[in-house]
């Protein structure tokens, strides 16, 4: 019987070694000791929400609205947002200034539609977006608005809109929006919500 269980042992690690791996991996790149600790998904390695995220998405969109290129960017709180992730298309890529304002600059392949960030990242661009049924918005607001109004309708999402038309710097977020923001309020409102318990 002892042989048989050590011979059913290594017979079982044989057999599941591409699973064992996987798994194994899985537990790496999601950093198992600090999700064990109760570390939250939206923290850094400093232990609270990426400064560095929020500033690259504020210089982004108004460096955007300085010549007018407009822009939508969705950030993922708690709820999930993969089914807008799924209309568009993968990038899985570091937040940067830079790249935001590659994608949504003018007559490239993934400027049209909505960037959602997750967990740092820029998980996806070109996204659809439910269109919000707000009659009480102002007749000068145009789909991108009224798309990340929707996103906040549905989701506990928070939505940065450059407008096209302006320059102007708009936030959704609760099904609320704010507009015409300064640098110093978007990071705030920003910093606010992201960074909040």
């Amino acid at each position: 019987i002892q042989n048989v269980l050590s011979i059913a042992a290594i017979s079982i690690v044989v057999i599941l070694q591409p699973e064992l791996r996987k798994a194994l991996e899985d537990i790496g790149e999601k950093n198992f000791i600090n999700n064990f600790l109760g570390d939250n998904s939206r923290l850094d390695e400093e232990g609270r929400f990426s400064d560095k995220t929020i500033n690259e998405i504020v210089r982004a969109c108004f460096e955007m609205g300085k010549v007018k290129t407009g822009a939508l960017i969705v950030i993922k709180q708690n709820q999930p947002l993969d089914e807008y992730e799924r209309t568009g298309i993968e990038v899985d890529a570091t937040v940067t200034s830079q790249l935001l304002i590659n994608i949504f600059e003018k007559n490239t392949p993934l400027h049209d539609g909505a960037v959602i960030i997750k967990d740092h990242r820029i998980a996806a661009a070109r996204c659809i977006l439910p269109v919000s049924k707000n009659r009480d918005l102002p007749q000068e607001v145009g789909l991108r608005h009224r798309s990340a109004l929707g996103a906040t309708e549905f989701t506990d999402a928070v939505a940065v809109v450059v407008s096209e038309q302006t320059g102007n710097i708009s936030l959704c977020y609760n099904n609320t929006m704010t507009r015409d923001l300064t640098p110093s309020t978007l990071q705030q409102e920003l910093e606010e919500i992201l960074t909040k318990d």
